[in-house]
């Protein structure tokens, strides 16, 4: 619920601190006093729009800050979660600064925001009944949500949601195949055509870089050869290479000074580390014995390599314009298709499906439809079941608000909650459109609730839908500017009576003019105008008011509630009858 509205420099509102209650407060002071303001306010402070003529003349800016008492469970903490906000101890702070130059800040719990988080965080905190009317029982729009609330239809709703969720799938992957299959049946003698090119190419990712390795090595050929040459004669000594099969000749001819070649004089080597190990050196040679053992064996290695190199450079002649045309198909392919010699793998691929696609289209299609038809199917069942219990809670909800209205003096009227179903109209929200109408007179057909003449008759059709959806209203607070317009009497204490039934369940201010409403008061605030000090000339301030009055709200005691009553019962002039009658409506109210 609203615990405190704070006004700084608003209109014709210097300062205000205002401590709120549960149950009814009433407001009431005389026309022009500025009760009006109070909800200009709270409107600007919950995300309304905000205007430079707000601000009081002379000040530089104007503040308004509600702060709220949030009960367990509320809607505001979803919405707080999603805005990635957090509030301490179950107090919202909602606060709104209004600038000369136009611009306006908001701030929630301290934290800047925008007027549009305010909007949305305020929305579902407080609604004002009158000329802002938030949530719109005005607008056919909200009529529909209105009622799910009434009915609680919570599960229902969210059925309906998931299989729409579910229908839109299933129309978006039909509709992307049929799409897909179109483009491929206009392309298909080109999709055929390609899908022949690169299928005799066989296309293979990273096969292009390997292609480009092997043509250096074998435009390098020959100075290749003649390296493997060199390391051959090198480790073999003679002049056979790699592949003669031996080391250096015994009589010194060709190679290396010594005639033999590296692994005959690592042989050399190794028998003649024996022999001194044989003669008592052994463990002191065995290092050096399993050294030359393995530089031997890395040897022998090296020889095999080399021989295997020889052989491979030696094997195809014609393998370098081999590997020179299969780059050039994959480049020229490549440069067709508007890509990289890369993407043709992948490319051969998404034609080949295009193709099965064409082949297989119809028992894709007919699965695809299949899909959807179920999916319609299940939505359709879900819609139903939800528009039957619209139906039933609709019937209920008119039998309530029908209750409502011979309690606030339209026992002619007649309320009726008109569902239009199309069946057609498949939405996350159902198949119905929603509308409250009503019938003031017997005989009268029956139009929009926000058509309804009198504006005291509509104020009471609004007062009874309220009290109808009271139990199912997640709105801790509702505001009625004037909900007794247009009516007096016995209608007067009807409307105050409803109001003071509808304050049980959520906390209610009312502005009002009516003394029988504001007896039922279990708070009573009066704004008044007085006379203040001369302020400075500044910018802003409302065109049509002296810059020395200003608007005050103050609590009233008991005697000087029983006061104001007898003043909007008898006028200026205060009589004892008029204060008997004040009191009189004071005792009755607490009844």
């Amino acid at each position: 619920m609203l615990t405190t509205l704070s006004i700084r420099d608003f209109v014709l509102i210097d300062q205000l601190n205002l401590e709120l209650g549960t149950g009814l407060t009433t407001l009431t002071g005389e026309t022009g006093a500025g009760k009006s303001f109070l909800l200009d306010a709270l409107g600007v402070c919950i995300g309304l729009r905000a205007s430079p003529d707000m601000i009081r003349r002379g000040a530089r800016q104007a503040s308004i800050t509600a702060v709220f008492d949030v009960p367990d469970r509320h809607p505001v903490f979803h919405e707080l979660r999603e805005l990635g906000l957090q509030i301490d101890d179950s107090e919202l702070v909602l606060r709104r600064v209004i600038q000369a130059d136009g611009r306006s800040r908001a701030f929630v719990n301290d934290e800047p925001t925008s007027a549009g988080t305010l909007r949305r965080l305020g929305e579902t905190m407080v609604e004002i009944q009158g000329q802002f009317d938030l949530h719109g029982l005005l607008s056919p729009a909200h009529h529909r949500s209105v009622l799910d609330a009434f009915a609680g239809h919570g599960n229902l709703l969210s059925a309906v949601q998931r299989s729409h969720e579910a229908l839109q799938v299933a129309e978006a992957e039909l509709e992307s195949v049929c799409e897909d299959l179109a483009q491929a049946q206009r392309e298909e003698s080109y999709l055929r055509h390609a899908t022949e090119e690169l299928e005799e190419l066989a296309p293979e990712v990273g096969e292009v870089a390997r292609l480009e390795g092997r043509r250096n090595l074998l435009a390098n050929m020959a100075g290749i050869q003649e390296a493997v040459e060199q390391a051959a004669h090198a480790l073999y000594g003679g002049g056979g290479g790699a592949g003669s099969g031996g080391g250096g000749s015994a009589d010194g001819e060709g190679g290396d000074a010594s005639g033999e070649g590296a692994d005959a004089r690592l042989n050399q080597a190794y028998r003649a580390l024996e022999r001194a190990a044989e003669r008592g050196g052994g463990e002191a040679l065995q290092p050096a014995l399993a050294a030359v053992d393995r530089a031997a064996v890395e040897v022998n290695e090296a020889l095999a390599q080399l021989q295997a190199v020889e052989q491979a450079l030696e094997a195809d002649p014609a393998a370098l314009a081999q590997v020179e045309d299969r780059l050039f198909r994959y480049r020229e392919l490549a440069r067709k298709h508007s890509g990289t010699p890369d993407d043709l793998a992948p490319l051969l691929d998404r034609f080949r499906r295009g193709l099965e696609a064409l082949d297989d289209s119809s028992a894709h299609m007919e699965a695809l439809e299949a899909v959807l038809a179920r999916a319609r199917a299940q939505y359709d069942e879900a819609a139903q079941r939800l528009s039957a219990s619209r139906h039933e809670a609709a019937l209920r909800l008119d039998q309530t608000v029908m209750g409502e209205l011979p309690v606030l003096k339209l026992e002619q009227a007649r309320f009726r909650t008109e569902i239009v179903t199309d069946a057609k109209g498949r939405s996350a929200l159902g198949v119905d459109a929603v509308t409250f109408t009503a019938a003031t007179n017997a005989g009268a057909a029956f139009t929009g609730i926000q058509k309804t003449a009198s504006g005291g008759e509509l104020s009471r059709f609004l007062l009874a839908l309220k009290v109808a959806l009271a139990n199912d209203n997640p709105l801790p607070t509702l505001v009625f500017d004037e909900v007794d317009a247009g009516v007096g009497g016995a209608t007067a204490e009807a409307v105050g009576r409803r109001l003071q039934k509808l304050a049980r369940r959520v906390q209610v201010l009312v502005i009002t003019h009516s003394p029988q409403v504001a007896a039922k008061g279990a708070h009573h605030l009066r704004v008044s105008k007085s006379d203040a000090a001369a302020r400075d000339g500044g910018a802003g301030g409302m065109s049509d008011s002296a810059p020395n009055m200003t608007t005050d709200v103050r609590p009233l005691s008991a005697d000087e509630r029983r006061l104001e009553i007898a003043r909007m019962l008898a006028g200026d002039t205060l009589t004892p009858e008029a204060e008997a009658a004040a009191q009189a409506l004071l005792r009755d109210s607490q009844l």
